[in-house]
């Protein structure tokens, strides 16, 4: 039994952890409405910095209870990647919907010396490095897993089941605003369709940091910092 909650833990943490954060951000900028200093009405510009350096520290040190291999299908990943990229921006390229100007904004701090590159190297680095490390292991590696037996490291990756399938894309679709759900969805199906495919968990983020890092290109191409 401890074995199980072991891996769990090492699975689900960085995901339960990464949430935390976004939780306490949420609670300190309703707090700091009012206030004039940053740090207080803008919290997300110390706050998210703050997850990612806590989230890649806490992956290193789980990374010997998780499995990424097999290291195979990653050309079928990149085409998912850019697959799920359109699927994120067709409504401003293609239906020209209302552009996402509001957001994480890295010239928050100016546009020159160490706070404005560290905060864009930072918020990179949580978006393709960070954030396909967290969700991948959790959605894929866990829990499409679990919902399949709870003792999930007894599932081979890449097990298809309805349920599994059904309910991992709802929960996935849960952690994005209402206006993103229709993409979240079929992002959801596209990121499971790669792990039936490959049955390979380094495969999904691969999927997953391709996704994002040619979506951060967009967004400071356009300045659509909503996309973040």
């Amino acid at each position: 039994m401890n074995g199980v909650r072991s891996e769990r833990v090492a699975y689900a943490a960085p995901f339960l952890v990464f949430f935390a954060f976004l939780f306490l951000e949420t609670v300190v900028r309703k707090i700091g409405e009012g206030y004039a200093h940053w740090a207080l009405s803008q919290p997300r510009y110390w706050i998210f910095p703050v997850q990612t350096a806590v989230c890649a520290a806490l992956l290193w040190r789980l990374r010997s209870r998780i499995t990424l291999r097999p290291l195979a299908g990653f050309g079928f990943a990149a085409i998912i990647g850019l697959l799920t990229l359109a699927v994120w921006i067709s409504p401003q390229v293609i239906f020209k919907a209302a552009p996402r100007y509001d957001g994480f904004d890295p010239y928050f701090f100016g546009s020159t010396g160490w706070p404005f590159w560290g905060t864009l190297a930072a918020r990179l680095f949580r978006m393709v490095v960070v954030v396909p490390f967290v969700e991948e292991i959790f959605w894929r590696g866990f829990l499409l897993r679990f919902l399949v037996r709870e003792d999930f490291a007894t599932v081979p990756f890449g097990t298809f089941t309805w349920r599994s399938f059904l309910i991992s894309i709802a929960g996935f679709c849960a952690v994005h605003s209402m206006a993103d759900w229709p993409a979240a969805i079929v992002t959801g199906a596209l990121f499971n369709l790669v792990a039936y495919r490959t049955r390979s968990l380094a495969a999904c983020v691969l999927t997953h940091a391709i996704t994002n890092l040619v979506l951060a290109i967009y967004i400071l191409r356009t300045g659509q910092w909503g996309f973040w």
